[in-house]
């Protein structure tokens, strides 16, 4: 008899496959003589749309809200169908005695799994491999203590409810706003909030005045300390300040005291996921996505870090066993980590051993397999480094400065200096720290060095990646595996834009956070929301409850939508009329650039709003030419001698291209998420005989 093990990704299945002795590769699945290996493609199963449900919700109407089905139900993914399927045969199989989970070890993975088996109704004994890590001897440790699917019931329920939940007040508001106001307004229990947050800072940034003042500055040995005053902007004038100035130099200046401290900082604990990500932001630029993709490569192929998906920063006792193996790991690159493995391991940073702090799973840091780096990328590279550095920072000493506060006195008036002496650096770099003196000693004598500067109050800086991910940590928007994707997807529906390292919430956005409830606005109510749901997955409440109270706050948001008096302008709506059906057009953002869409519902007219650059040479100066929408359909214009030609015309179009120009061509046409193919695309196909 054998086990059948549900994968949550084809790679994944494929390296447990390796390490289980499964050799024997099926389209579908991996086959050995106590296991069959197979996956699901990320989600195989979907919650049912409100049109599979009930016929009168197939038209999007005010009447028909709000939608609340006694029982959702799930449904296949259309192109997921095939996998499905081949699953649905093997569990019917006579030799396939259990299943064993091995989807990603968290709540979502749990859902991932759940759905399948039951779409496929297997009725047999069900276990769960729980691991931190993707390594041979993780793996087979994990199927040497398999634990009953059963345990880990209450993190399918909690993942349930947040399916439902989102189904609920995601597709019931969305609906409200869109039909009411007739443009696409997409709002949610979680991505509202996130963009409110942004949406506040950028009103603390418009709605503030600087104003001008000045400082009073004692300068010592190239070094400055400004005057101690309870309101630091009091002087408003440039005569306040010389006036001040004029009295301070008329008494004479002394250091009044001296008192020195030694402060002691233990290195900072390793990484959990939306540090990390905050951190690759700050330091890299990186998005939240990208460095969720990045880290979750190094699990998953490369296997060097634990699982990324963590909201742990500390680690669990029976880690202790492993370290040596792990700094060992990391010793080429770090060759401190050398001297740490040496003898008995000795981790300094004892308190990062908590196993009341570590949830589903430990903080992110390295695991015992050792790195083939000339197989990462760069920014792998630097994500590895990030997790490495904090995982050794353990077994360093703590960084010590001395500190001195040397203060100064003219008459009343105080100015105080600050000395640092670094006493050992521990687990900072050299380049990390600062030494400052001022060789000042007390009871002496200091000159009237003043300097009066003018100075303006500053703005509150607006939001980047790295401090919104803060923002949605402290509020409990979201999970450390979803904060991403939620930004992402703000992003994808023009409700937020990147501009630089920065975000900010467009035109469409703003709009939505007045059109939309201020319950759904404010923070509160989601994190009340997301610890219920952490509730649920620890057994402290019950998700029926939960769901109950969500039903509850649907029908309230949608009547509130439904009842406002709120005026709405398109700002992607333009003058330029369709050519078929004289609707106006919108514009909205498309995977090729700019596309321009009819309002018509019943229209399916769509055409780029800008003009792309081609591949294709203008026969005059044989630079790109663009591709631009005429009333005839697409043609080629050179932007620089004004040269047309039509699609696939002229004496160029004859010439045979070379292999790599049409490899490079043809990955572009047949690209799966094109908006529309492109006049130019059919004219590639018909060239090369694809069609």
């Amino acid at each position: 008899m054998k086990q059948l093990i549900l994968a949550e990704k084809p790679s994944v299945a494929r390296d447990l496959a390796q390490i289980l002795g499964a050799n024997q590769k099926n389209k579908h699945y991996f086959e050995g003589p106590k296991v069959v290996v197979t996956w699901a493609l990320g989600h195989l199963m979907t919650l049912k749309m409100p049109e599979d449900l009930d016929k009168k919700w197939q038209k999007w109407e005010l009447e028909t809200l709000p939608m609340i089905p006694k029982y959702i139900g799930t449904k296949p993914l259309p192109k997921t169908r095939p996998q499905l399927k081949a699953i649905g045969q093997l569990v019917k199989r006579k030799d396939i005695a259990e299943a064993v989970i091995a989807t990603d070890a968290g709540r979502e993975g749990e859902l991932v799994a759940r759905w399948i088996l039951e779409y496929v109704r297997f009725n047999k004994p069900v276990k769960r491999l729980w691991i931190s890590s993707q390594t041979t001897k993780a793996v087979k440790e994990g199927f040497a203590n398999l634990k009953p699917a059963k345990q880990y019931d209450n993190l399918y329920y909690s993942a349930l409810a947040r399916a439902k939940a989102d189904w609920l007040v995601g597709l019931n508001v969305t609906r409200a706003l869109t039909v009411k106001y007739q443009d696409n307004l997409s709002a949610g229990r979680v991505q509202t909030p996130t963009l409110a947050l942004v949406g506040k800072k950028e009103a603390a940034i418009s709605s503030f005045v600087p104003q001008k003042y000045y400082q009073v500055s004692l300068e010592l040995n190239g070094i400055k300390a400004k005057l101690v005053q309870k309101n630091p902007q009091a002087l408003k004038t440039s005569e306040q300040a010389q006036e001040l100035v004029a009295k301070l130099r008329k008494t004479p200046g002394k250091v009044s005291e001296i008192k020195t401290k030694v402060k002691v900082e233990p290195a900072p604990l390793p990484y959990d996921l939306t540090e990390l990500q905050r951190e690759a932001n700050s330091r890299y630029g990186y998005s939240a996505k990208k460095t969720l993709s990045l880290v979750q490569s190094l699990y998953e192929t490369h296997k060097v870090v634990s699982y990324p998906r963590t909201d742990s920063k500390y680690l669990s006792s029976d880690i202790k066993a492993s370290l040596k193996e792990r700094l060992q790991a990391v010793s080429e690159m770090f060759p401190e980590a050398k001297d740490y493995a040496k003898g008995q391991v000795k981790v300094v940073q004892g308190k990062v051993f908590n196993d009341s702090k570590v949830t589903d799973h430990y903080a992110l840091i390295p695991t015992e397999q050792r790195p083939n780096y000339a197989k990462f990328s760069n920014d792998e590279h630097r994500i590895y480094g990030l997790i490495v550095e904090r995982f050794l920072g353990l077994f360093a000493p703590a960084h010590k400065v001395e500190q001195a506060k040397i203060t100064v006195k003219f008459g009343q008036a105080l100015f105080n200096f600050k000395e640092e002496r670094v006493i050992e650096a521990g687990w900072k770099k050299q380049g990390q720290t600062k030494q400052v003196t001022t060789n000042l000693k007390a009871g002496q004598a200091v000159a009237p060095n003043f300097k009066v500067e003018a100075a303006l109050t500053t703005p509150p800086s607006p939001l980047t990646e790295g401090t919104l991910l803060a923002q949605m940590e402290k509020y409990g928007l979201g999970t450390p595996a979803t904060r991403a994707e939620i930004i992402e997807k703000l992003v994808k529906t023009e409700l937020m834009e990147r501009t630089g390292n920065h975000l900010r919430v467009t035109p469409k956005g703003k709009q939505l956070l007045k059109l939309v409830n201020p319950e759904l606005v404010s923070p509160e109510l989601t994190a009340k929301w997301e610890s219920q749901l952490e509730a649920i997955a620890k057994g402290k409440y019950a998700s029926k409850q939960f769901l109950k109270e969500i039903e509850a706050d649907t029908k309230r948001l949608v009547s509130e939508v439904k009842n406002s008096q709120a005026k709405y302008q398109d700002f992607s709506l333009t003058q330029k009329k369709c050519p078929e059906c004289g609707s106006f057009l919108r514009e909205r953002n498309g995977r090729d650039g700019k596309v321009l869409i009819c309002t018509n519902p019943e229209c399916s007219y769509r055409r780029r709003a800008e003009a792309k650059v081609s591949n294709h040479r203008c026969p005059q100066c044989h630079r790109k030419m663009l591709i631009v929408a005429g009333k005839n359909g697409d043609y080629f214009r050179c932007k620089y001698d004004g040269t047309t030609e039509k699609m696939g015309g002229g004496k160029r179009g004859s010439k045979k291209m070379t292999k790599r120009e049409e490899r490079r061509l043809l990955q572009k046409v047949n690209q799966k998420d094109e908006d529309q193919e492109s006049a130019l695309a059919q004219a590639l196909k018909a060239a090369l005989g694809q069609e």
